[in-house]
């Protein structure tokens, strides 16, 4: 509730939103209170929920819109054809087996959700424009005799708004009016300190001032029980993996994320993480490992479906700091979300210019294409370990570390020369938690192309393997030719002589690949790996024990030397 105030009180209803901002007449700053408002329902109306990546019942508008405003709800998901299909320039699955399975238990878990809220999820395999009309008029419930609506949740990049448009094109034929929610986002739209078109272009100035002039709105309550579908409505069935064209293959159990999809799983896991195992009370130390399930808060794949509200995680890190404590690891938790918000703003701002060879700066830059090159990336034989132990992870698991992610990226544009395109289309196939605004927003990002504000931003791979895998763990883990090098060693086999190679039943070339490159700032850091062979102990094993600097949150390699 807002406090008492001098301030000039405005009141303002946006779709059915009623909400009030008290400006201070002294800071000019904003303070808001928001609560959807009860429409009067007619007697005979139905309301169709076009669920994409919102699928979840808490905190879900486009759900409890549909239900105060009509006698019957209609929650549906359609399995689009497109998303099954190939990427828009090198055609590589666009939804490969990993996020396939993810989506196909989420959108199970939601049907069960419903089942128990006296719903169902209606499940349809076509194009939405196509879908929902068709669906519509098969139940007989167009206007004028049945008052009907399309809610959904808005999206922001260009395939997504070309099929919102096809499905108003079709609706309006029909009658039918479409409410479009904006319900992605941990600040909502409406709520910034400035309009999309003027969004910061760094994300510090834009985090600055969303953190002092908006306020996060808290999670929607919903009812217990949602309308019922329309009458003679089949809920259809969930396609199987065959169905979508992609293999039914078990989780690998090496994998940091060994999890399920859907809502269910979801808000368990913000249960263990926060509740259970206080895990978010040292998250900014752990955030940048490579090992395990614990490292780092694993919310993405969900937030990424709307299988999960950024806006419920807000709600538990703040009961979290009030209830245990509150620390610079609860708050990163945010800092990190309000990027994911960043990126999504920015793609509204930008549009089709996070896609272009020059980004949204504009770069005009000549992106190289080397197949070779690219496919001994892509499959994780490099020959530079801490390269391919990440991408091995990556089409083993449909899971990568944020860490990996950084290097993985710097190295194929900035080391290998590549067009940063090829792997933001790579991962778009592999990503469990693919987001199309996170990951062209941060592949613009590495390209120099983007919002970062340093130029000639390097990863320098010896240094950052020596700093976050100092023993090789995560290494000898995925790239399991070279384990019987002990250490940090393994992160250079280069560097190792070949009588200590062949003791460790490795032959460069054979069993595993030459590095492709090697770049000269490696060689201010890979003489702390290499062993002495005349200090090797009894029994022929190195003493070298790989321990390497304390990890730091940031480490780049620049061709200049950064501001002081």
């Amino acid at each position: 509730m807002l406090g008492r105030s001098s301030g000039r009180v405005v009141k303002l209803k946006r779709n059915n939103i009623l909400f009030q901002k008290t400006v201070s007449p002294n800071t000019g700053l904003q303070r808001a209170e928001y609560r959807v408002q009860k429409m009067e329902v007619n007697k005979s109306s139905l309301a169709l929920c076009w669920l994409r990546n919102d699928l979840r019942y808490h905190d879900n508008e486009v759900l409890l819109r549909a239900h105060q405003q009509a006698t019957m709800v209609l929650p549906l998901y359609c399995f689009d054809p497109r998303h099954f299909q190939g990427t828009y320039h090198h055609n590589f699955p666009k939804t490969a087996h990993h996020r396939a399975r993810f989506i196909a238990q989420s959108v199970q878990d939601l049907r069960n959700v419903l089942l128990a809220k006296g719903s169902d999820l209606v499940v349809r395999w076509g194009q939405p424009e196509e879908v929902i009309p068709q669906l519509l008029t098969s139940l007989h419930v167009t206007p004028p005799a049945t008052p009907t609506k399309v809610f959904y949740q808005e999206e922001v990049t260009k395939e997504e708004k070309d099929v919102e448009a096809g499905v108003r094109e079709g609706c309006t034929k029909l009658g039918v009016t479409l409410h479009p929610i904006w319900g992605a986002t941990l600040y909502h739209r409406d709520d910034l300190p400035f309009t999309v078109s003027r969004v910061p272009d760094t994300y510090t100035n834009f985090r600055k001032a969303v953190e002092a002039q908006s306020r996060i709105r808290p999670p929607l309550s919903m009812p217990d029980t949602l309308r019922p579908l329309p009458p003679g409505c089949s809920p259809g069935d969930l396609p199987s993996p065959a169905d979508l064209g992609v293999p039914d293959t078990a989780v690998d159990k090496r994998s940091a994320f060994p999890l399920s999809g859907g809502e269910s799983k979801a808000l368990r896991r913000v249960k263990e993480y926060f509740w259970e195992t206080d895990c978010v009370a040292t998250y900014k130390e752990t955030r940048n490992g490579l090992l395990g399930d614990k490292y780092s808060t694993k919310f993405s794949p969900w937030l990424s479906l709307g299988c999960l509200s950024p806006r419920y995680v807000y709600s538990e890190v703040k009961r979290y700091e009030k209830e245990r404590t509150a620390n610079q690891s609860t708050y990163w938790v945010v800092f990190e979300m309000i990027w994911r918000d960043y990126f999504r703003f920015v793609c509204a701002k930008y549009g089709d210019r996070v896609f272009y060879p020059s980004g949204i700066k504009g770069v005009k830059m000549k992106w190289r294409q080397d197949p070779k090159l690219f496919k001994a990336w892509q499959e994780g034989k490099t020959g530079v370990p801490f390269v391919d132990a990440n991408m091995r992870e990556l089409r083993e698991t449909g899971w990568m570390s944020n860490r990996g992610r950084q290097n993985v990226a710097s190295f194929l544009i900035k080391d290998l020369g590549l067009d940063w395109r090829l792997g933001a289309e790579w991962f778009e196939s592999q990503l469990l938690d693919h987001d199309v605004c996170s990951n062209y927003g941060n592949w613009n990002y590495s390209a120099g192309i983007g919002n970062d504000p340093r130029e000639n931003r390097k990863f320098n791979m010896v240094k950052q393997a020596m700093d976050y895998d100092p023993k090789g763990d995560y290494v000898r883990l995925w790239v399991p030719e070279l384990k019987g090098i002990p250490g940090g060693a393994i992160h250079c086999p280069w560097r190792v002589t070949s009588a200590d190679l062949s003791h460790a039943g490795v032959s460069l070339g054979e069993t595993y690949p030459n590095p492709l490159v090697v770049a000269p700032e490696w060689s201010r850091h890979d003489h702390k790996t290499t062993p002495n062979s005349s200090k090797r102990g009894a029994g022929g094993k190195w003493n070298n024990t790989g321990q390497g600097p304390k990890q730091r949150g940031i480490d780049f390699y620049f061709k200049s030397s950064p501001r002081k």
